[in-house]
């Protein structure tokens, strides 16, 4: 095995070429969503790579550290998230142990807990380097929709349910479209923002979705589609667009027009286009902890994918602020 070296100085185009190459490659881990989080308020990326001798790339991490709130109460709401990553190539052993070494040395004091948020199946050999590094394993699934199946197949495969409801909504003159401007894009920023205030949920500034429109939407790397009626948004998906794959970002509708069902709406629709673009696989995202009941799965599961567990890992940093978060945010929903 070659000597290892850890370097933040990587060169964009090698970085790109690595995700883009890698099996497991995904927008999450690109330079492009590193200069997003760069540039977003309450955020900040931490990246680097393990590289040889000859300075190839042998593994990348990008991630996140988040604050829900500024200044005082940042300190309570701080956490890591890295999606969809590390990166290793070819699955060597010796160069995640290194990576995980470097980001708890960079984590360090910096944030209450980290999650990895997998999105493929680690082995178990993989397992026990996390736990080494004292990353616990829990369950958590997700859902993938097989674009490889045609449209004829995939709208057999949705519950009736669903079919009844997007016919309805065509019925009533529901369009879908996408959209590119920052004032839609903003206009779809209020609708997610009435729908994590009813779920009493945080949402992040509006500044990741305009900073995301700007680099990525060139690249072709995102996309923002609505659900309209009588030329008004009632619905919205964000969508990353990299690499064969459809992942599912961000999601909502306004309550109001529930009734032309853009919930089920969109999502069918974003499968037409993906299969007509030539897309693999439509991931729905996050779809919870096994045998614990939760609405968005079952609601995601009417569209006939199958479900995956990937799993996270997760440390804890901070026990005590932890502990601290988790009863700010209970009194903070109180309040919502």
């Amino acid at each position: 095995m070659p000597s290892l070296k850890i370097t933040s100085n990587l060169n964009p185009s090698q970085w790109s070429s690595f995700v883009y190459n890698h099996p497991n490659g995904n927008v999450f881990q690109t330079p492009e969503m590193n200069e997003v989080y760069k540039k977003t308020k309450n955020y900040e990326p931490i990246s680097f790579a393990v590289i040889d001798d000859n300075d190839e790339i042998l593994g990348i991490l990008l991630a996140v550290i988040q604050k829900e709130h500024s200044g005082f109460l940042g300190k309570f709401s701080t956490r890591s998230i890295i999606m969809g990553g590390p990166l290793i190539k070819d699955n060597n052993t010796e160069v995640l142990d290194f990576i995980l070494t470097e980001y708890n040395k960079r984590i360090k004091g910096k944030a209450i807990y980290t999650q990895f948020r997998n999105q493929w199946q680690w082995n178990e050999t993989e397992k026990e380097i996390f736990k080494k590094h004292g990353f616990e394993y829990e369950s958590h699934l997700d859902i993938f929709v097989d674009l490889n199946k045609s449209e004829d197949e995939l709208w057999k495969n949705l519950k009736s349910q669903a079919r009844n409801k997007i016919r309805k909504a065509e019925k009533m003159g529901v369009d879908f479209k996408e959209i590119k401007s920052e004032d839609e894009i903003s206009e779809c920023y209020q609708i997610l923002e009435e729908v994590y205030h009813q779920a009493k949920l945080p949402i992040p500034d509006f500044s990741l979705f305009k900073n995301a429109n700007k680099a990525l939407s060139d690249k072709e790397m995102i996309r923002f589609f609505v659900a309209v009626k009588d030329e008004k948004i009632i619905g919205t998906r964000i969508v990353f667009t990299f690499n064969n794959l459809l992942y599912d970002w961000y999601a909502g509708s306004k309550r109001n027009y529930y009734k032309y069902n853009p919930n089920d709406f969109l999502p069918w629709k974003i499968i037409e286009w993906g299969i007509e673009n030539g897309y693999k696989t439509f991931d729905f995202g996050g779809a919870g902890k096994p045998n614990v009941p939760y609405g968005v799965r079952d609601h995601k599961m009417k569209f006939g994918g199958d479900l995956l567990e990937f799993g996270r890992f997760e440390k804890v940093h901070k026990p005590f602020l932890m502990l601290m978060g988790k009863t700010g945010l209970k009194f903070w929903q109180k309040l919502k």
